[in-house]
């Protein structure tokens, strides 16, 4: 076994883990609390700052950005996909123009079309779980030059 290729192959798949769903360092938390808001978006907004943990999908864990998403919605009783790309897939697509609290925003993070997901709140603002970097759930606004380059969509459930 060639411990160089072993080494270099370990050393990638550990900084694709750490990596997460998004990958800047310019994914700044807004402080957000909503009134009124649609059930899933509230319970969403209860989960500000539990800790990002990739391929996990509970409170207790924490979660990755579709666990997140995948978690909320349960929570309502809507099952949803659980990978990111599988949600974008199967969902129904919905111009940006046309976004309700509740709908999901997709992005391309690292090169593969559908590679990270938040759930909307409302006034350009989506909560989500980004990355091992940032460490938690936290609310993100869509007016970031980070989110704006990346967007790639939006899906209802």
């Amino acid at each position: 076994m060639n411990t160089g290729t072993y080494f270099s192959g370990s050393f990638a798949m550990v900084m694709l883990l750490l990596s997460g769903c998004a990958s800047d360092s310019d994914i700044a938390p807004i402080s957000y609390q909503q009134q009124s808001a649609k059930p899933v978006v509230t319970y969403a907004l209860s989960l500000q700052g539990a800790p990002y943990h990739y391929g996990s999908d509970n409170p207790q864990d924490g979660f990755d950005c579709s666990g997140f998403v995948y978690h909320v919605y349960q929570q309502q009783g809507i099952n949803l996909p659980r990978t990111t790309e599988d949600m974008a897939n199967q969902l129904t697509p919905v111009e940006k123009n046309a976004l309700h609290s509740g709908d999901l925003v997709f992005f391309d993070t690292n090169g593969k079309t559908f590679s990270h997901v938040g759930l909307y709140i409302n006034g350009d603002h989506f909560i989500h779980a980004p990355s091992a970097r940032t460490g938690k759930v936290l609310v993100s606004s869509l007016k970031n030059n980070y989110w704006q380059q990346h967007f790639v969509g939006v899906r209802r459930p």
